[in-house]
């Protein structure tokens, strides 16, 4: 199959279906970079559980859930306990991540990109699962949110509810979770390439990084990256990524005219920010809902 063929006139596609069944039909070395925002395996939603522990606490809600709305909605670790069963969710993350790990590095081309955002608690887990496949892991950026909810309980309230003054009164100022979670780190990893880096951008066009369209997007060369949601941006998916973000990591490590893969496409940022950077964009969204909203936001 030519490389031309998966796109549309404008050389560029949605596809709507799972991706693990559609990338079989994207030519080998045909894509430049893959930025993609994959589930994070932490039950943010159904889509969101992989693995097969059946813990019946597992996307339950409490009342202070409800309320957040869309953050943190349903629960998505267990409230009475680690199971052994429990103790196996980060294998199981990581043998998701192996099943597309390999067709990813077969459809890139040397020396291309994937670009990952895999949330905190299972990034090393993606990491191992990108190597084994056969890529090198490069660097890891920290996109640091201007927002980030904080939804860590207070351990005195607690005790509290149940009657427990005393304790209540000796624990005050501790919470149950975690601290506020003001980045989420993008993982940073490359498609192995021959002879040397110089020599690969001659041959390929990928490999180096534009320094200076970083600097443009986000102020410095830095790994940290600050970056948030433009107003009125948000809303179309629960863990949409600023457009913007999205656009200074694509410059980075691409031309115009490149392609850019998201085989997660959610509800199509990423194909927004290829196409208002003049790259070519395959966009892969299992959800007809979202794969309408990628389309809408793309005429736009």
């Amino acid at each position: 199959m030519a490389a031309g063929s998966l796109f549309g006139p404008e050389g560029t596609g949605v596809l709507e279906g799972d991706c693990l069944e559609l990338t079989g039909q994207i030519p080998d070395a045909s894509v430049h970079l893959i930025l993609s925002d994959i589930p994070y395996g932490i039950g943010a939603d159904a889509w969101d559980v992989l693995h097969e522990n059946t813990n019946s606490a597992l996307l339950g809600a409490s009342p202070a859930q409800q309320r957040a709305g869309a953050v943190f909605r349903r629960r998505g670790k267990p409230i009475n306990g680690w199971s052994e069963a429990d103790g196996e969710i980060p294998r199981a993350y990581q043998d998701f991540c192996a099943r597309w790990a390999g067709e990813w590095l077969r459809m890139l081309k040397p020396g291309g990109s994937a670009l990952v955002f895999a949330g905190r608690r299972f990034a090393p887990r993606c990491v191992a699962a990108l190597e084994d496949a056969g890529f090198n892991f490069r660097d890891m950026l920290a996109w640091v949110r201007p927002q980030a909810v904080h939804r860590a309980q207070r351990l005195s309230v607690v005790l509290t509810r149940r009657g427990d003054e005393a304790r209540a009164q000796q624990w005050e100022g501790w919470r149950l979770g975690n601290l506020r979670p003001t980045f989420e780190p993008i993982l940073w990893c490359f498609k192995p390439y021959r002879i040397t880096i110089a020599d690969n951008v001659i041959d390929h066009e990928v490999g180096a990084y534009h320094e200076e369209a970083f600097r443009r997007a986000f102020g410095s060369a830095d790994n940290v990256i600050m970056c948030g949601l433009e107003q009125g941006e948000g809303g179309e998916h629960p863990t949409q990524k600023p457009v913007r973000l999205l656009k200074g990591l694509i410059e980075l490590t691409t031309l115009p005219g490149h392609v850019v893969l998201d085989p997660f496409a959610g509800s199509g940022s990423t194909a927004v920010a290829a196409q208002e950077t003049g790259r070519r964009y395959l966009a892969i969204e299992r959800d007809p809902a979202y794969c309408e909203a990628i389309r809408r936001r793309l005429r736009r």
